[in-house]
């Protein structure tokens, strides 16, 4: 959630030679990457009804409903998960029983075993002390139940407790690729961002498990000299990455950061980390005040982002060449 600026443990040795091995084939990759899709936007949206914190750190798309989508807050809020439509209306409310929220900054629905899932990310970790994080895994529950006038109750199916590999890290951008059956996290603080995977694994794995790092994310855009002399998340803090997506067909990475909205396209049977290792599509800038949450649509014809401090949202459409 805190907006800040530094760099975490050194890379070793041996993994700065393979950093400069893949930096030196970046633009090999970027001549062989696939076309992005345009998308329009950003549109206004409206306002959301939900949460009233005014902290929207994750959202989510429904899998079991159109036009339904699940926003979370962070440290200092409850266990909660809002549902809202696309009117930005209340449409009802799930408690996690028996989980505290101790600082959750991003949140995934995916399907699973014919099933739809939520995955709520407690991964934030402003200062990089937490003797680990954790991944809840609840069933999304069916929209017909939700109502705006009272809330669900539903415990996790299981919960992920896991260390990174090679020390703490800030996270608040959190995506699932189903398929693979494994979370994908992009650290905040590094620069260059490095992203971790971590198996999908049920209760009963040995804990806690292990985010292995899978590669840098070196594209990101960050502050220029100006920018810097500006503490504020759409200056010195602009290339800090808030959010992240996959898109439901696997052809996309969306990274949200507090100053772009960026897209990785990927090719088939490509890994996320060679994709993310490429130079990004940048969308229209968002120009949110602090960008948190974004996510695609069910469709993935839509994205939508959102911030803290302010209930509107914004919408990014897809466009045909």
């Amino acid at each position: 959630m805190r907006a800040g600026l530094s760099v975490q443990s050194p890379l070793k040795t041996t993994a700065k030679s393979a950093l400069a091995a893949l930096l030196a084939s970046v633009a090999v990759l970027a001549a062989e990457a696939p076309e992005a899709p345009r998308f329009a936007g950003p549109l206004d949206a409206g306002l959301m009804a939900e949460p009233a914190s005014h902290e929207a750190s994750g959202i989510a798309a429904s899998r079991r409903a159109e036009g339904l989508f699940w926003v979370n807050s962070d440290s200092g809020n409850e266990p909660v998960l809002h549902a809202v439509g696309s009117d930005g209306e209340r449409r009802g409310k799930l408690r996690l029983d028996g989980i505290v929220n101790h600082d959750w900054e991003d949140l995934a629905s995916f399907e699973l075993d014919g099933k739809a899932w939520l995955l709520v990310a407690d991964c934030g970790d402003n200062d990089a002390i937490r003797q680990g994080c954790v991944l809840h895994l609840v069933e999304e529950p069916d929209p017909a139940r939700l109502s705006p006038d009272s809330e669900l109750t539903a415990r996790p199916v299981w919960s992920i407790h896991f260390i990174y590999e090679d020390g703490a890290r800030d996270c608040e951008a959190v995506a699932v690729d189903p398929a693979e059956r494994a979370a994908y996290l992009l650290s905040k603080r590094d620069v260059p961002a490095r992203l971790y995977r971590l198996p999908l694994e049920p209760a009963g794995a040995r804990m806690p498990a292990a985010a292995r790092f899978v590669g840098p994310v070196p594209g990101l855009p960050q502050p220029n000299r100006l920018q810097r002399s500006v503490a504020a998340p759409l200056f010195a803090y602009r290339g800090q990455p808030c959010a992240m997506d996959f898109s439901p067909d696997g052809s996309l990475a969306l990274v949200l950061t507090y100053g772009d909205t960026l897209l990785f396209p990927r090719a088939p049977g490509e890994t996320w980390a060679a994709a993310l290792a490429r130079r990004p599509v940048a969308l229209r800038g968002h120009q949110l005040p602090q960008a948190e949450a974004a996510c695609f649509t069910r469709d993935g014809l839509a994205i939508m982002a959102c911030s803290e401090k302010t209930m509107r949202w914004l919408r990014y459409e897809r466009r045909e060449r």
